[in-house]
């Protein structure tokens, strides 16, 4: 998976204020491409690492039964400055990749091949939010 945007138009961006993320998600709440999805309960910043860990997990449960599809990016660059350092001196430097998650967005989802493999993918979705430091849950959407 791609860990960073390929272009930005600047370096360093303002950190996501945490209000921003009390909003609830209107867009992403719904599977599109699988029949489960992961859906987070809370609001919570992910990083690149976490990410991966759960799609990861998701995929090694699954096997060859079906795909799994992110519906997060990783786009915003959070700074930090270094542990002795005085104060000012400009903005630390490039520290990880975050993605802002708001509550009751689809982190992830799994399309499934078989239909009797259903739980399978069931259990993959639970140890995949296992990974992640926010509550999640399962979104069916069985068309």
């Amino acid at each position: 998976m791609k860990q960073q945007p390929s272009r930005l138009k600047y370096k360093k961006y303002h950190k996501p204020s945490s209000s921003s993320l009390f909003l609830n998600e209107q867009k992403n709440i719904i599977p599109i491409k699988g029949q489960l999805a992961l859906k987070a309960l809370e609001n919570k910043r992910i990083n690149y690492n976490q990410l991966e860990a759960c799609r990861k997990s998701v995929k090694r449960m699954l096997k060859k039964n079906g795909l799994v599809f992110l519906r997060i990016f990783t786009y915003h660059s959070i700074t930090k400055k270094p542990l002795a350092s005085r104060m000012g001196k400009g903005k630390g430097t490039h520290n990880m990749w975050i993605a802002p998650i708001r509550k009751g967005q689809i982190i992830c989802e799994v399309l499934v091949f078989f239909l009797n493999k259903i739980n399978i993918s069931e259990k993959a979705l639970k140890s995949g939010g296992t990974k992640l430091p926010l509550k999640t849950s399962i979104v069916f959407n069985l068309y």
